[in-house]
């Protein structure tokens, strides 16, 4: 669990935004904390009790910004929805489209797999072992939203793959996207819980495998 100056130093690495109410600038560095917490002992062990300790401010005060338990959950996954938007989805789309979008997307997903200071791993991945089962509740209707909304990007840049003529014509979108999904939780497995020294290379040599798998047959270019 991270120590209370966490939660201050949240608040130093994330600046008020230009117009930022007080109210807003204490829901994001309580988010910022909430973050660290998640990744230590996984959305359920997060509750308005926890995060009050950790950040040294009041049940009610919390209760203020969050009314349940769950709206805290849902605060933190759109927290890391548009974390990972950010530094995963946005770098990938200001790149050329067709493959070399799909090498950004695949680098950035690692990097975001590496994980940060106060979130260390796919905090996404986390809640879909957590909520797999949890059939209605919100956070697990969000979870699902939002890896469709991924699965949808990753076909859409295969799709631009095949438009720019670097894939071949039959290429499946969905089916590239499942597989480049499968080799990046392959090495969250591999590099976050056995710590597999080789875990970066054998996910690059498997996504370009993949790559050569969709690409153009030689005697059509």
């Amino acid at each position: 669990m991270r120590r209370p100056a966490d939660s201050q130093n949240a608040r130093r690495q994330q600046p008020a935004s230009k117009g930022e109410s007080k109210g807003d600038q204490t829901r994001r560095a309580v988010i910022s904390h909430a973050l660290g917490i998640v990744s230590d002992v996984g959305y359920e062990g997060l509750s308005i009790g926890v995060l009050a300790e950790g950040t040294k401010l009041s049940k009610s005060g919390l209760f203020a910004h969050f009314k349940s338990k769950e709206a805290l959950q849902l605060g933190v996954i759109q927290e890391v929805v548009s974390r990972f938007t950010l530094r995963v989805v946005q770098p990938a789309l200001a790149s050329a489209r067709g493959e070399p979008r799909l090498r950004v997307l695949f680098e950035k997903k690692l990097e975001w797999i590496r994980g940060e200071q106060e979130a260390r791993g796919c905090l996404l991945q986390k809640a879909s072992l957590e909520y797999h089962n949890r059939f209605g509740h919100p956070v697990r209707e969000r979870v699902v939203h939002a890896f469709e909304d991924w699965a949808e990007f990753v076909a859409r840049c295969a799709q631009t793959g095949i438009d720019e003529g670097h894939f071949r014509a039959d290429l499946d979108p969905e089916q590239f996207g499942y597989e480049f999904d499968g080799i990046t939780m392959m090495y969250q497995q591999t590099q976050g819980l056995m710590r597999e020294r080789a875990a970066g290379e054998r996910a690059q040599t498997a996504f370009e495998s993949l790559l050569d798998r969709s690409r153009r047959s030689a005697r059509l270019r």
